[in-house]
């Protein structure tokens, strides 16, 4: 049990899945998080304890989970997966019952030791039969886990290789400063030399002008140093400004590339934090890196200089740094622990931090700032606390280093000054022994923090590489772009749910035709799977059984890029993007065609307005459309998908915002923008409706029933009783 192999998550969504991988890994399965979190399915809460379960029986685990006490918990069969914290997943591995001690493997934040107070605290929920219990997942091995174990050929890619494909370009640069280095070392070299022959020779004669002579030769040495110095600097903040660009924006790309769905499960302050650890890459790329190469090249310089002076001083000093390694190097486990807790804390506080600050009205509207302001606080406080465990581990390491090189340094001091006294060396020698003592403990110290260094890096690239191996949502065979379809729509017995451990779906054997060049709409209760029915047909997230097609051909095999260039959409999230007016119209990557722009705006009847603007379509809007009514963004939505002048249109509540007026000329202009095009409609308001070609009524996840407003209000079914209770009938 001291060899029990901890896996610490990436962000807070993998708690689950990072302890189903130290479950894994005890029985000698090494599976990566990328493999797992495609059977351990995190939703924005997270994973469930549902899903561990079923991802553990797929990996041919066999499970039990219930609710136990701490006595049984004690005498249960280990490693088990504990609820912790109601919103967390650990590993209990060893149970010390003497002691009363409880061994946990924490995902996010490494080992510890519980006592029964603190498992009383952190794990026990609820009290039954007179005693306290919490949630346990107790796993046990089947031979079809072991004939299933294909976990060692998904190991977890940590190589440097294609990063240094970033500065490849630059090598020329490179080439330079490392010759600067070559020539810096030199030149350095060449001091400790000059500072005896000032001792020995200079004042031993006498010779004032030899001293004066060595002193202007030792300034332009520096003189020298620090032109090099500066070329150098100047070259690697070029060099790291392009690399940063580079990586920062490869990164976006890839953001880009993900799937819809990716999106769901990550926090904004998640992502934010990636974004922070890219500037470690790159300066790890940029700046350590070459700056270790001259530790490295001086250190061996000045070594091999030493003991052509003294060898026992040499050893002293060899000695003493090595002492000084090991000491760095208890504290990188702890540092590692650490740096992940760090992590999370961070994306909590700059999550909460950005909700905080955006919905700064609605607190104050709705009077709950002393809460709001209290749970921020929180945040702050468990991020202090994580910091200031760092700074503590930090002042350890750092006050023992100290002790060990002024050590160091005294036993140099005593051992030079007795060989002189002995001589065995001269002053001026024991004066160059000295400053090469002073030049080599530098490199010592840079080659130590590389190794901070070192392990940070590994410790960013796990992160920002969990996004960089994700797959591109058109990575799993969407690359048909049909040139000649037919512009309808087939759903044949979709079937689909958020979360796939979820015991209900949210769509449940949906069968629709949507015709070319007609509109249907699409209505019900809120919760019934509208919005989410859009969402499928413009390729969100996959489906879990039946088939869509557009054209008579498969959404699955369709570049969804190139498919959604097809379809102007107007969701009920949209977005409005802090720029002008015309830019939120004509959004796409091309330039803005003024005619197009302006009958776009017509039909969404934002013209007037925005002609009564000082700067007219120049207007800046501000950030979420601010200085904008919700009709008003709803408007500027419409014409965007209107300039589009796309085959396929997608409005869910596109109008739910608009006064009677402003709806009724929107809907009548629509309805002749819609000519020959293939509509589709979810709305609540009988008015955008009711002269649909075709209604269909969603309840449950599934289609209650068709047909036109007439055929729907006759059966007197469940479209009726929706018209009525919106209009107020009576029977």
């Amino acid at each position: 049990m001291k060899d029990f192999k901890i896996y610490l998550q990436h962000d807070a969504m993998q708690c689950g899945t990072a302890c189903l991988r130290m479950i894994c890994s005890h029985y000698g399965a090494d599976y990566s998080f990328d493999s797992l979190s495609k059977l351990c399915f995190a939703t924005s809460e997270g994973v469930s304890l549902l899903g561990i379960s079923e991802a553990a029986e797929k990996l041919g685990l066999h499970t039990v989970c219930g609710r136990v006490s701490l006595d049984n918990l004690a005498e249960a069969p280990l490693p088990c997966i504990l609820h912790w914290n109601q919103n967390h997943f650990v590993v209990l591995y060893k149970v010390d019952v003497k002691k009363q001690k409880f061994y946990v493997a924490d995902p996010g934040k490494g080992f510890a030791i519980c006592r029964k107070k603190d498992m009383e605290k952190h794990w026990v929920s609820t009290r039954s039969g007179g005693e306290d219990k919490g949630v346990a997942m107790f796993i046990e091995t089947t031979p079809a886990f072991y004939d299933n174990k294909r976990g060692n050929s998904h190991g977890e890619s940590r190589s440097f290789r294609f990063l240094f494909g970033y500065i490849k370009k630059y090598r020329k640069y490179f080439g330079q400063i490392i010759a600067g280095l070559l020539l810096g070392c030199v030149l350095q070299l060449v001091l400790p030399f000059l500072t005896q022959a000032i001792v020995d020779v200079g004042i031993k004669s006498r010779d004032i002008g030899f001293v004066w002579l060595v002193l202007l030769g030792q300034l332009m040495l520096t003189l020298s140093r620090t032109a090099l110095d500066f070329i150098r600097r100047w070259l690697l903040l070029h060099i790291s400004m392009r690399v940063n660009i580079s990586l920062v924006s490869d990164f976006f790309i890839k953001l880009l590339r993900l799937p819809m769905s990716f999106f769901d499960t990550k926090l904004t302050g998640d992502l934010l934090q990636r974004m922070n650890d890219h500037a470690r890459v790159n300066s790890f790329l940029t700046g350590q890196t070459l700056s270790v190469m001259f530790s490295m090249l001086s250190l061996v310089v000045f070594g091999i200089v030493l003991l052509t002076y003294n060898v026992v001083i040499f050893i002293i000093f060899a000695a003493g740094s090595a002492l000084y390694a090991l000491w760095i190097a208890m504290f990188l486990k702890r540092r590692k622990v650490l740096d992940y807790e760090l992590f999370e804390q961070q994306a909590i506080n700059s999550n909460k931090t950005y909700e905080f600050i955006t919905s700064m009205q609605e607190i104050k509207l709705q009077d709950c700032r002393q809460r709001r302001r209290w749970e921020w606080e929180d945040t702050q406080a468990d991020l202090f606390g994580v910091q200031m465990k760092s700074l503590k581990l930090q002042q350890t390491q750092e006050a023992g280093s100290i002790f060990i090189n002024e050590l160091k340094n005294i036993i140099i001091t005593v051992v030079s000054a007795t060989a002189v006294i002995n001589g065995e060396l001269t002053l001026g020698m024991m004066l160059a022994v000295q400053y090469i003592i002073g030049q080599l403990n530098s490199p010592v110290d840079q080659l130590m923090g590389f190794l901070y260094s070192l392990q940070d890096v590994k410790i960013s690239l796990e992160r920002i590489n969990e996004i960089h191996r994700a797959d591109d949502e058109n990575a799993k065979g969407h690359v048909m772009r049909p040139a000649d379809m037919t512009h309808d729509i087939r759903l044949d017995g979709i079937s689909f749910r958020y979360d796939p451990h979820s015991p209900s779906k949210t769509i449940d054997g949906v069968s629709l035709y949507i015709p070319e060049g007609k509109v249907t709409a699409i209505v019900g209760a809120s919760g019934s799977g509208k919005t989410t029915l859009v969402k499928l047909m413009l390729g969100y997230y996959p489906v879990e059984a039946g088939q869509i097609t557009a054209g008579g051909t498969d959404l699955a095999k369709i570049d969804l890029d190139w498919w959604r260039r097809q379809c102007g959409v107007v969701m009920q999230d949209g977005v409005i993007f802090s720029e002008s007016i015309a830019r939120n119209i004509a959004v796409d990557d091309g330039d803005i065609d003024n005619e197009r722009m302006v009958k776009a705006a017509e039909i969404a009847c934002i013209k007037d307005y925005v002609m009564s603007l000082p700067l007219k379509f120049d207007t800046k809007i501000g950030r979420d459309g601010m200085g904008l009514s919700q009709g008003q963004k709803q408007r500027i939505l419409i014409a965007r998908a209107v300039y589009k002048n796309p085959h396929y249109i997608f409005l869910d509540e596109a109008t739910n915002s608009l006064d009677a007026n402003n709806e009724r000329a929107i809907v009548e202009n629509l309805s002749r923008f819609y000519k020959g095009r293939t509509v589709v409609i979810v709305a609540h308001r009988l008015s955008t409706v009711r002269h649909a070609d075709n209604i269909v009524v969603i309840d449950g996840g599934h289609v209650a029933e068709t047909g036109t407003h007439e055929q729907l209000t006759e059966k007197r079914g469940m479209y009726y009783q929706l018209v009525k209770n919106q209009l107020e009938l009576g029977n």
